[in-house]
């Protein structure tokens, strides 16, 4: 399995494991609808079109984070196996911070697992369930908690 990818060059992974089914379009936009309720989130917005989405994207308010933060953005996609990938990416200038919570089959990681930043790396074992709004907001906690580290090291 090859995870779908962005114009911007990054991947969500590959595997040679079994396919992650269709794109769940009602709960992405019941994801966005929620998503917006968070404080840090600024918008939300089905890619590339509404009609013919590929993913959720969220944004994020670039007045809660430090000032060399460029842009933040969480990539989301929900499946109707109740399989996701939630892609969290922060750039500063050329530099990328990412990292991404998924449940997919993989032959050499739990079917759901954590690449960690500050590159995506190496897959572990993630305990996020298979609920969609608690999935959403356990990453946007995560989230906050990483601005509130990027701002007491300033």
């Amino acid at each position: 399995m090859t995870g779908p990818s962005r114009d911007d060059g990054s991947s969500l992974g590959s595997d040679d494991s079994a396919s992650t089914g269709e794109l769940d379009v009602p709960t992405l936009r019941t994801l966005g609808r929620r998503a917006a309720s968070h404080p840090l989130v600024a918008s939300w917005e089905l890619r590339p079109t509404s009609s013919s989405p590929r993913e959720l994207e969220l944004r994020f308010d670039a007045s809660g984070y430090p000032r060399a933060v460029d842009d933040v953005r969480l990539d989301v996609h929900w499946f109707t196996t109740d399989d996701y990938y939630f892609h969290y990416v922060e750039t500063r200038g050329d530099d990328r911070y990412q990292c991404r919570w998924d449940r997919h089959p993989k032959t050499d990681a739990p079917r759901a697992h954590f690449h960690p930043p500050p590159d995506a790396g190496t897959a572990m074992e993630s305990p996020l369930g298979t609920h969609h709004l608690d999935v959403l907001f356990t990453v946007l906690d995560w989230i906050r908690e990483r601005v509130e580290s990027l701002h007491s090291r300033d």
